[in-house]
């Protein structure tokens, strides 16, 4: 059967976010992200490209990372880890509303023994600001953007910079990942709603008419699109 993909479906819902979900099911899912994000998401160019000049220029001064919707806090750790291999100090905080995300990802920061923190709740409510914010497949999930790029770009500092990372909605997107993640979701919900994300993600032009001054667009092989913003100096 052929999917529309002409026009963003706002109006599908994940299985992951229904609160009935099946917990060990959504567990077994936020753990294989590892896999998935390391394949699909590119984090790592995202880290070398803007995260690692932007601390690296802060001259050894500590930096405070932010990543929100963090759930099982691969890439939350993943940024850690990769800052500290490269001499930075950094402070890096995950943030999600799931218990069960939570808790998979404080056991999994304790297995590999990092140090990041991970809170249960709404960015909005840590009470603290960050040099970068960042969040990965969370935009699609948001009814009101604008209100979720202004909760993050209050989590900021002034000077700071946000990046929100998503899949960018296309044909070639949802074969690819419809083909590529057969082997690698069995008993998870990931194939289910890595679909039903596509189908809910945003395409370039839609992002840059919907995206308030100062927020640029920029797309990210294969099949991304990274919304960043530098917050203005006090």
């Amino acid at each position: 059967m052929m999917v529309n993909l002409r026009h963003r479906n706002a109006s599908l819902h994940e299985r992951m976010d229904d609160p009935n979900a099946d917990p060990e099911r959504l567990r077994r899912t936020y753990a294989r992200f590892v896999l998935i994000n390391r394949l699909f998401a590119g984090w790592r160019r995202t880290y070398a490209t803007r995260i690692h000049p932007f601390a690296a220029a802060r001259g050894g001064r500590s930096i405070r990372i932010l990543d929100v919707g963090c759930g099982g806090g691969d890439i939350t750790r993943a940024l850690e880890r990769w800052a500290r291999r490269d001499g930075l100090a950094v402070e890096v905080t995950g943030v999600d509303p799931d218990p069960v995300a939570i808790a998979e990802a404080r056991t999994s920061a304790r297995r590999e023994g990092s140090t990041v923190r991970f809170v249960q709740g709404l960015a909005g409510v840590l009470g603290t600001t960050y040099d970068i914010v960042v969040s990965n497949h969370v935009m699609h999930h948001i009814d009101d953007l604008p209100g979720f790029l202004d909760e993050t770009t209050g989590c900021c500092a002034p000077g700071g910079l946000v990046l929100h990372s998503d899949i960018e909605r296309s044909h070639f997107a949802y074969a690819s990942f419809s083909v590529l993640s057969l082997p690698l979701t069995p008993g998870t919900f990931i194939r289910e709603d890595g679909l039903l994300s596509i189908r809910r993600s945003y395409n370039a032009p839609e992002l840059q008419i919907t995206l308030p001054e100062p927020w640029h667009v920029t797309r990210q092989a294969p099949c991304r699109l990274l919304v960043h913003s530098v917050m203005p100096d006090a």
